[in-house]
């Protein structure tokens, strides 16, 4: 490996205090990319995903992908379930719906040999050392490379925008023509961003030659996006004691929801969604500097961030930065898998996901739809359908029956109904929702006593999860008035809407808040009595102090769209090719040294410099990085000969 380079700006104390400063100068540099001619957008979900686009010629028409085959009663099929199925020769077979369907019909003996996958975004927030070769396991148990897995299911979706934009247009239509985003949870790391972006690369969907051609957007921030438009009749207002859509808010928090799903159900046909150019009229209420947060309850991860306006563009400000945390509405069926296994044993459960993997699946379908089904005021109970294998194998396993375990556990509140299902009452039901429910209340209430998070006008709630009347109940409950809840109708597909209005205009948002602290580490002048002793390296008769941490961005610190941090480094030998540049992060704001507990290393600044070599005594690599995206960015350029460097940061290779 090359050695380090030793930066140039050996002490850089005038920069320490705000290392941000825009250079003007530098937007020609900037690649503009080229115009596209639709935006698709791509919500991949912990439990669901879908795409929708616009067409950059009517940007206020936002289209909504067709109807997938084989949805759920009851549940809404806007979207399809993130599962994947791949043959035993580890090929793509399907995704969605269809996986799912066809991984159900086959015989138990052969469904053993195929993989089968769902809920796997999460090893992407989980996985603390994230790498391309990051494993996931399939229901069967067998290893997949989980970067194949999400390669195969970005490339499913291309193909399916792709027939669907030719079939709408009459002609082939050209990759290159696409601008394509993809959501990701604002509390995600760097390493699980760019390894988004790599899947993306590997699927086809964008090359590596044209990165701007994909946008990784926030799920929260598109969420906000969106609801910016909301007119009165997409919403519903918890927090108002008048009359809306003609049902008032005391009557049952789920009520207004109810009527929602009717008027979506009504306009089913239709997935062409009329973003009116105009603001919303809620939005009309809101004035220079108000404040709201929005929520992101999805499957996976819960997403708090908090908005402020900027007129008269209406521009938005982040206020904090995101916060949140892996309490999505999944957590409700590891409770549910908790209660199984208390009832008829751990070693039973563990072996019948292994022997039936597909009956599995089934049982915990016909579980999430009595999941959406809990309301604080239900009183009758939930019955889940229990799959014959189940029973069938238990009776093998024990040597007695389901209805004999039931009877002889002591979780008296769940009982056998003879018509082969588990019969659950409405307080055992709720209870499973408690903690993950508990952990959003806790997060919620911690940000709202953070000082910039004061007068809130109002709280978006949005995400799958937030259909939940006991998750609306809870915010309720917590904020008592202080903020309006409002509820975008179709609460599902406002990340998505509100994604391809980010792909239309990625600049909406002017202001973020750096969610870690990053820099390098430097050489300063010794300073004696500021400077540990044993930091003291002496080279060539001079002084230095190693491993100072210099600080790039400051966590919390506001950034603008476009700033850049500007820093010079010169190749440690005139041969030298590729500089590599440790980049360090923390969670705390200030950090002295690299050394230091809490700081670690998080990526690499690589800047190929071969081929710039010049004859002047001294070569100067100046860098740029951009961290007011929602990716970091580095550019560079050879001060002496005016040539262009190439400049990349990595997150994932250890």
């Amino acid at each position: 490996m090359a050695p380090v380079a030793v930066a140039v700006e050996v002490s850089v104390p005038s920069q320490m205090q705000d290392p941000l400063q825009p250079y003007s100068s530098l937007s020609a540099q900037v690649p503009s990319g080229p115009s596209f001619v639709v935006v698709v957008a791509i919500d991949f979900g912990t439990t669901s995903s879908g795409y929708a686009y616009a067409f950059t010629k009517e940007p206020e028409c936002i289209h909504t992908m067709r109807r997938w085959e084989g949805g759920d009663p009851g549940v809404s099929n806007q979207k399809t379930p993130t599962t994947i199925l791949l043959t035993p020769d580890r090929k793509f077979h399907s995704f969605g719906y269809a996986a799912r369907d066809f991984y159900h019909d086959l015989d138990p003996s052969e469904s053993k040999h195929w993989l089968y996958l769902e809920k796997f975004k999460m090893k992407l927030h989980t996985t603390a050392n994230l790498s391309i070769d990051t494993d996931l396991h399939a229901a069967n148990g067998k290893r997949v490379k989980a970067l194949d897995i999400f390669a195969y299911a970005l490339a499913f979706f291309k193909e399916q925008a792709l027939k669907e934009l030719s079939d709408q247009t009459g002609g082939e239509f050209d990759n290159n023509d696409v601008r394509w985003v993809i959501t990701v949870p604002a509390i995600w790391k760097m390493p699980a961003k760019q390894f988004m972006r790599e899947a993306a690369y590997k699927s086809g969907l964008v090359s590596r030659e044209n990165p701007e051609q994909l946008i990784i957007a926030l799920e929260p921030e598109a969420a906000s996006i969106y609801c910016r438009k909301l007119r009165l009749h997409q919403m519903v207002d918890l927090g108002t004691h008048s009359t809306q859509n003609g049902n008032s808010p005391t009557d049952n928090v789920g009520g207004g929801m109810t009527q929602a799903k009717e008027h979506v159900r009504r306009n089913r046909q239709s997935r062409t969604f009329l973003v009116e150019n105009v603001i919303g009229e809620l939005w009309s209420e809101l004035e220079e500097g108000d404040r709201y947060v929005v929520v992101d309850c999805g499957g996976g991860t819960v997403d708090l961030t908090v908005h402020q306006i900027r007129l008269p563009e209406g521009h938005l400000k982040e206020l904090y930065k995101a916060s949140g945390g892996p309490y999505g509405s999944i957590g409700i069926d590891y409770e549910f898998e908790k209660l199984l296994c208390r009832i008829f044993g751990q070693d039973f459960i563990d072996q019948f996901k292994i022997k039936r993997p597909a009956a599995w699946v089934d049982l915990m379908i016909a579980f999430e739809s009595r999941k959406r089904a809990a309301a604080p005021d239900r009183s009758n109970p939930l019955n889940i359908n229990l799959p014959f294998s189940f029973i069938d194998y238990y009776k093998k396993f024990r040597g007695h029956s389901v209805e004999h375990a039931l009877r002889k556990s002591n979780v008296d509140f769940v009982k056998w109904s003879s018509q082969g299902m588990l019969r659950m009452s409405p307080d055992a039901m709720n209870s499973l929702f408690k903690s993950t429910i508990d952990h959003i209340i806790q997060h919620l209430t911690e940000l709202f006593e953070k000082p910039e998070v004061s007068d809130i006008k109002f709280l978006f709630l949005v995400g799958g999860f937030a259909e939940s009347p006991l998750l609306q109940h809870a915010v309720q409950d917590m904020l008592q008035g202080r903020s309006r809840i409002i509820i975008p109708h179709d609460v599902g597909l406002t990340i998505l809407k509100g994604a391809v209005l980010f792909g239309l205009d990625p600049s909406i948002i002017k202001v973020r808040r750096a969610p870690l602290t990053y820099g390098v580490g430097v050489l300063n002048r010794f300073v004696d009595g500021k400077h540990p002793p044993e930091k003291l390296l002496v080279k060539d008769g001079t002084r230095w102090c190693t491993d100072v941490f210099d600080t790039f961005i400051a966590a919390d610190q506001s950034v603008a769209l476009g700033e850049m941090v500007k820093r010079s480094y010169t190749p440690a030998k005139p041969s030298q090719q590729v500089i590599v540049i440790h980049v360090y992060c923390s969670e705390k704001e200030k950090a002295g040294f690299i050394s230091e507990p809490g700081v670690r290393k998080c990526g690499t600044l690589r800047l190929d410099v071969s081929g710039t070599e010049s004859a002047a005594p001294r070569r100067e690599i100046q860098t740029l990085m951009q961290f007011g995206d929602t990716e970091i960015r580095a550019m560079a350029v050879d001060v002496s000969t005016g040539r262009t460097v190439k400049a990349s940061i990595d997150f994932l290779s250890h």
